[in-house]
Order: C-alpha cells, then structure tokens, then sequence
C-alpha cells in the first residue's frame, strides 16, 4: 500500500491556540501547506483542539525536520494516507512530542 499523502495534526489546549496559529502560519509560509479548521474541542479520533495541515510525500521529510524544532511545546501527531483510515492511525504514525491516546472508536 502506497502512502499518497500526509496529514499533521497540531494539537492544542485553549491557552495554546495563538501558539498553534503561529506554527501553522509558519508551516503554511515555509512549505506552502494547506492549513485547516482550528477545532478549539476534540475532533474524530483527535483528543484535543487540532488543526490540520496537509502535505505531498516530498514534502513531508522537510516539514518533518522543520516541525520537530519549530513546534516548541505543541504535540503533532502526524500521520500517511494510504486510503485505510484505521491503518493510517494506527500504524502509518509519527508523532513530535508526547503521544496521546486516539479514539478509535469511530472507526469501527
């Protein structure tokens, strides 16, 4: 199975939303990534606030390198697009930060 894409997740609590907007701001200028809706409450699977930012695979090892010092105290949960959304939160997963735990259950 192919990965076709990325998705990265920057997630947020209240006080971090600024923070968050800056990053994202940043990715946007630096790799010209389409950049999401800033959901202030959890999301789908996502535990907290997140915003989205979508990537082509050659962009994603630059971002990678870019995001691991650029993300300050933010968590991302990153993730590859293989068409298995399961797989693609289970096992196609890069995170920058602590880990957090995903509600799978809707991908039953």
């Amino acid at each position: 199975m192919a990965i076709r894409g990325y998705h990265a997740h920057i997630y947020f609590d209240p006080p971090e939303l600024e923070t968050a907007r800056a990053f994202a701001k940043a990715a946007h200028e630096t790799f010209n990534v389409p950049v999401g809706h800033f959901h202030t409450a959890p999301v789908g699977p996502h535990p907290r606030g997140s915003c989205q930012l979508s990537m082509r695979p050659e962009q994603f090892a630059q971002f990678a390198a870019w995001a691991s010092e650029a993300r300050g105290d933010l968590t991302i949960f990153a993730h590859g697009l293989s068409g298995n959304d399961l797989d693609d939160h289970t096992k196609y997963v890069i995170w920058f930060g602590q880990s957090e735990a995903l509600d799978m259950t809707i991908f039953d």
